[in-house]
């Protein structure tokens, strides 16, 4: 991956949201965050963006989000920055019973 792109890892589950890719390129850009990032992405692949944030543009709260293997919500949230070269890991979990 070029050092002026984000790294944008899916899990199997929101992978045919998103195309059916699982690993997805975003352009960096200067003052990106998860937040910016995650509006991109929802452009592109409007059901993935809904999958990931609600209806007030949160993140719901069975996505967890990581920058670098950083938890955003350990971070800033949706204002945690996205440097360029970054990778950002998208999980969501799945309940069974």
């Amino acid at each position: 991956m070029p050092s002026g792109e984000i790294r944008v890892l899916l899990p199997a589950v929101l992978a045919p949201s998103a195309g059916g890719k699982s690993e997805l390129s975003v352009p960096a850009g200067d003052g990106l965050t998860v937040g910016t990032l995650l509006d991109g992405l929802g452009d592109r692949f409007p059901v993935l963006g809904r999958r990931i944030r609600d209806e007030t543009g949160l993140v719901r709260k069975f996505v967890n989000i990581y920058v670098n293997g950083e938890d955003i919500r350990s971070l800033d949230r949706l204002h945690s920055p996205v440097a360029p070269g970054s990778e950002v890991l998208v999980l969501q979990s799945i309940a069974g019973g």
